[in-house]
C-alpha cells in the first residue's frame, strides 16, 4: 500500500483568516486530480466538543452521520469535498486530555510519570494519523485551530514538529497561512507580521514549506520574491490569496496560483490529470448569473453572528443555485416579534424559514411567525425547533389547546405536545445527550416530502433532546397537520406539513448538515422553487 501522505496548515497574525476554506479548497483540488483527500480540525479548547459552546462563542456546532458534535469547518469540508466527515475528523485539547487521563486511570502508563511531552503528544499523533491508517486516503489535510504562537496550540505544533520528522521528507508539509496587512496612511502592504510569524514556527522547531498570504491587494513580484527570501521558501510557494466575492472561487483562485501543484511536487506525487472542476464551475456560473431573486426571512434567536446559522446560509447557496435564483436572507430576531408587530416585521418575505435553537428566550417571536405565514399563505420551513413551534402553534390556534407547549419552554404545561423523549428524563449532563447523527424516516407517499425527495426513505441528521408527543399525533392529523414523515425505529415524527398551502414543512432533522455544492438539499431546493413562485404570484 502506498504510504498517505499528510499536508498540515497551520496559522499566523491572526485568526479568521480562512484556514478552513483553504484546507477545503485545496483537497478540493487534489480530489479533482483524482486523489483521495480528507481533512481533520485539531482545535486547541478544552471543551470535549462544541456540543456545549453557545453559539456566539463558537458559532454553530456541526453534526457528522456518526452523531459527532463538531467544528463548523467540518461543514466547509463536506461542502467542498461531498465526502461525509465523522468523529475523527474533529480532535479537541479536551478530548486529548480525557482519553490520556482515562489510560493513566486504567494504569495503561505502567507507573510513568504523565507529561505532555511524550503522553499528550503521542496521543495528538495518533490521532493525526488515524485517517491516514485507514487506507482510505491518498492525502489527509489537517487544520490546525488557532494561531502560533498561542499557548494551547504548542502541544499541536511540537506534535506535528515530530511527526514531520518520523514521517520523513516528501511524506509530511505544512502550509502556513498568514495575513499582509494594507496600510492605507503608507499606501503599502507590509510582510514583517508575516516574517514574524514564520520565525515563531521557525522557533518551534518547523519549516513553513507553503506560504499562503491572505491579502486586500495583488502581491508584486517584488513582494513575492521578498517573502520568499526572508521566510526561507520557494518563491512558486509563495501563494496569493485574495478576497474573494465568494468563498467558492477559492478553489479556482488557488488552482491559478498553482497551490495544489506545488503541494503535489513537495510531497513527490504525480500531477495525474488536470483537474476537473466543471461541476463545480456550472454552479459557480448559476450562483454568479441568477435569473430571479427572492428575500427569504430567517427567524432565530442568534441572529446577531452569521456563524450560528452557517450551514443554513450555505445550503441557501446552493439550493439558490439549482434554482438559478439569488436568496437573499433577512435575519429578524424572533425576541422582537409579536402579535401587533408580524405582519411589518416579516409581511414581506417570500418566504420564512423558522430556525433551530435551545431554551425559552424568543419562543412566542417564533410562535407568532408560524401563525402568521401559516394563516397568509406565505412558504414556511421549519428546522428542528422551529418544527416544534409549528406544532405548538396549530395545536394553540386550530385545536383551541391555549397553553399547549413544549416542556422545554414550560415544564407545568397542560398540553405538552413537544416532550422529552423517555430516556432522556434521568439525564443531567448536557454534552452529547441528544439524539445525534443519522437517523432513518420513512416518508408518506401522497405527501410534498415524498415527491421533494422522491424516495420512501430517507435518512437525515439529528440534534435534539425534545419530540413531538405521539399522545397529540390523531388529534393533530384530524385537524388538518399531516405528520409526513415517521422514524421506524421509534415511530417518533420526524416531519410535519399542511396541504393546500404553498409550502408548509417542519423536520425535526437538520437537512442544512447534508446539503453540498454537488448535491443541494432537497427540501431546500424545494423550498426557494416555492418562494420564486410566491413571488411571481404576489406580483
Amino acid at each position: 500500500m502506498n504510504q498517505t501522505k499528510y499536508i498540515f496548515v497551520t496559522g499566523g497574525v491572526t485568526s479568521s483568516l480562512g484556514k478552513g476554506i483553504i484546507a477545503a479548497s485545496l483537497a478540493k483540488l487534489l480530489q479533482a486530480r483524482g486523489y483521495r483527500t480528507t481533512i481533520q480540525k485539531f482545535d486547541p479548547y478544552i471543551n470535549v466538543d462544541p456540543g456545549t459552546l453557545n453559539p456566539y462563542e463558537h458559532g454553530e456546532c456541526y453534526v457528522t452521520d456518526d452523531g459527532a458534535e463538531t467544528d463548523l469547518d467540518l461543514g466547509h469540508y463536506e461542502r467542498f469535498l461531498n465526502v461525509p466527515t465523522s468523529q475523527a475528523n474533529n480532535v479537541t485539547t479536551g478530548r486529548v486530555y480525557l482519553s490520556v487521563i482515562e489510560k493513566e486511570r486504567r494504569g495503561e502508563f505502567l507507573g510513568k510519570t504523565v507529561q505532555v511531552v511524550p503522553h499528550i503528544t503521542n496521543e495528538i499523533k495518533e490521532r493525526m494519523q488515524l485517517l491516514g491508517n485507514s487506507g482510505n486516503f491518498d492525502i489527509v489535510i489537517t487544520e490546525i485551530g488557532g494561531t502560533v504562537g498561542d499557548i494551547e496550540s504548542l502541544p499541536y505544533i511540537e506534535s506535528v514538529r515530530q511527526l514531520l520528522w518520523e514521517l520523513g521528507e516528501e511524506n509530511a508539509i505544512v502550509i502556513h497561512l498568514t495575513l499582509i496587512p494594507y496600510l492605507a496612511a503608507a499606501g503599502e502592504l507590509k510582510t514583517k507580521p508575516t516574517q514574524h510569524s514564520v520565525k515563531t514556527l521557525m522557533e518551534s522547531g518547523i519549516q513553513a514549506d507553503i506560504l499562503v498570504c491572505r491579502t486586500e491587494h495583488e502581491l508584486s513580484d517584488e513582494l513575492r520574491q521578498k517573502l520568499a527570501l526572508f521566510c526561507n521558501v520557494k518563491r512558486e510557494a509563495v501563494i496569493q490569496s485574495i478576497d474573494a466575492s465568494t468563498i467558492y472561487d477559492v478553489p479556482n483562485l488557488m488552482l491559478e496560483e498553482g497551490l495544489d501543484k506545488v503541494a503535489l511536487k513537495k510531497l513527490n506525487l504525480p500531477e495525474k490529470s488536470s483537474p476537473d472542476l466543471k461541476q463545480w464551475n456550472e454552479f459557480l456560473y448559476k450562483l454568479k448569473n441568477p435569473k430571479h431573486t427572492v428575500n427569504i426571512g430567517l427567524v432565530g434567536k442568534y441572529v446577531e453572528l452569521q456563524d450560528s446559522y452557517k450551514s443554513i446560509l450555505e445550503a441557501f447557496i446552493h439550493a439558490g443555485a439549482a434554482n438559478e435564483t439569488k436568496v437573499n436572507i433577512v435575519s429578524v430576531h424572533s425576541e422582537y416579534i409579536d402579535r401587533n408587530n408580524v405582519a411589518e416585521k416579516i409581511g414581506g418575505f417570500d418566504g420564512i424559514l423558522v430556525a433551530p435553537g435551545f431554551g425559552e428566550r424568543g419562543i412566542e417571536g417564533k410562535i407568532e411567525t408560524v401563525r402568521y405565514v401559516r394563516e397568509n399563505n406565505i412558504p414556511f420551513f421549519g428546522i428542528c425547533l422551529g418544527m416544534q413551534m409549528a406544532v405548538i402553534e396549530y395545536a394553540r390556534t386550530v385545536l383551541g389547546l391555549e397553553d399547549a407547549n413544549s416542556t422545554e419552554m414550560n415544564s407545568q404545561t397542560n398540553h405538552p405536545v413537544i416532550d422529552l423523549m423517555e430516556e432522556q428524563k434521568t439525564i443531567t449532563d448536557k454534552g452529547g445527550t441528544m439524539r445525534l447523527g443519522s437517523w432513518k424516516c420513512n416518508l408518506e407517499k401522497d405527501s410534498l416530502v415524498y415527491q421533494i425527495y422522491g424516495k420512501s426513505q430517507i435518512e437525515e441528521r439529528h440534534r435534539h433532546r425534545f419530540e413531538f408527543n405521539g399522545q397529540y399525533k390523531e388529534q393533530l392529523e384530524k385537524a388538518g397537520l399531516k405528520t409526513s414523515g415517521i422514524n421506524p425505529e421509534t415511530g417518533l415524527v420526524e416531519i410535519i406539513e399542511i396541504e393546500n398551502h404553498p409550502f408548509f414543512i417542519g423536520v425535526q432533522y437538520h437537512p442544512e448538515y447534508k446539503s453540498t455544492v454537488a448535491n443541494p438539499h432537497p427540501i431546500f431546493v424545494g423550498f426557494v422553487k416555492a418562494a420564486v413562485q410566491h413571488k411571481t404570484v404576489s406580483v
